[in-house]
């Protein structure tokens, strides 16, 4: 198991070096520059200027000079925001963008799971009806209309809680329900009904039968064989989920006034600021490739069958 997670941290390097290979160039060969408006600096201030970042020098050399930067955990200047650095920037709106993702994961976790249960265990009840249209909401409406539905009701008509903001103003934790809600209702969705279908599909296991003809009670067997078991599929979603969640969180983060990374990989594409953008490509990838390098590993505890050498 160890010499497999080795393996593994080992083999994320190649695929992060392509990922930023494929990025750098992509970003650099699309037309336009950080530095066009629609009144041209003079042609000595934009060499000045192309000089002072290195623009003036070939591209596989600015590739090559990147990445030895990379590799000293240097992310490189900011084009547009020259107060601080892209390293700045990311330590300071990641954190922000984690605590709303992880929150949403398991928010949708915790209620997905237990509606796909319930959903199985109550197959073609009103039980069953109902969180599946509610699983079937999440998936089909757009982030940008729950979150404005949810604004509306809660904030303007109801007025429980605030309308935008963070945790660090003068609203507190509270100002992170709504956008948590909101990011967590298409995984919510998506685990719920990959909970239902596993569990519908474990019930009518042969085993199961089996179990059932020793006596064992039905709550036994859900706890010990049929949840285990079933919640195969819903880790699987779960790295790609939170990669997912994190990435997507740029809409929400627009809607409520969230102080993450959302903002500024928007802000970057617009104003097409190299480092920023690759600075939010880089964790982006990262956090990608690690958790599906965490679900492979959970995989082998759930399931015995699956073995790592």
């Amino acid at each position: 198991m160890t010499k497999y997670i080795i393996r593994r941290l080992i083999g994320l390097i190649p695929t992060l070096f392509i990922v930023v290979t494929i990025s750098f160039f992509l970003i650099r060969i699309a037309p336009g520059g950080p530095f066009d408006a629609e009144r041209r600096p003079p042609e000595q201030v934009m060499q000045n200027i192309e000089a002072k970042f290195n623009l003036n020098a070939p591209l596989h050399m600015q590739y090559l000079r990147y990445m030895g930067d990379i590799v000293r955990g240097d992310l490189g200047p900011s084009f547009r925001y020259q107060d601080h650095d892209v390293n700045f920037y990311i330590a300071n709106s990641l954190p922000n963008s984690l605590l709303l993702g992880f929150i949403a994961l398991g928010l949708a976790l915790l209620v997905g799971v237990n509606a796909g249960v319930l959903s199985a265990l109550n197959q073609n009840s009103w039980i069953d009806y109902v969180a599946m249209a509610i699983a079937i909401i999440g998936i089909t409406v757009p982030l940008f209309v729950i979150g404005p539905v949810l604004m509306y009701f809660f904030a303007l008509r109801w007025d429980l809680l605030p309308t935008s903001g963070w945790i660090t103003g003068r609203y507190g934790w509270i100002t992170i329900l709504m956008p948590a809600i909101t990011l967590s209702m298409q995984p919510f969705a998506t685990i719920a009904r990959l909970s239902r279908a596993s569990m519908l599909e474990m019930l009518r296991s042969d085993f199961i039968r089996t179990a059932q003809s020793k006596g064992l009670r039905d709550s036994v067997i859900i706890r010990r064989h049929v949840l285990k078991g079933s919640l195969l599929p819903v880790v699987s979603y779960v790295g790609p989920a939170f990669a997912s969640i994190v990435t997507g969180s740029v809409v929400v983060e627009q809607i409520f006034r969230v102080p993450g990374l959302g903002r500024f990989f928007v802000q970057s594409a617009l104003n097409r600021d190299y480092t920023l953008i690759m600075g939010t490509v880089i964790v982006y990838s990262v956090i990608l490739v690690l958790m599906n390098f965490i679900v492979d590993i959970i995989y082998s505890f759930l399931d015995p069958r699956i073995t790592y050498k």
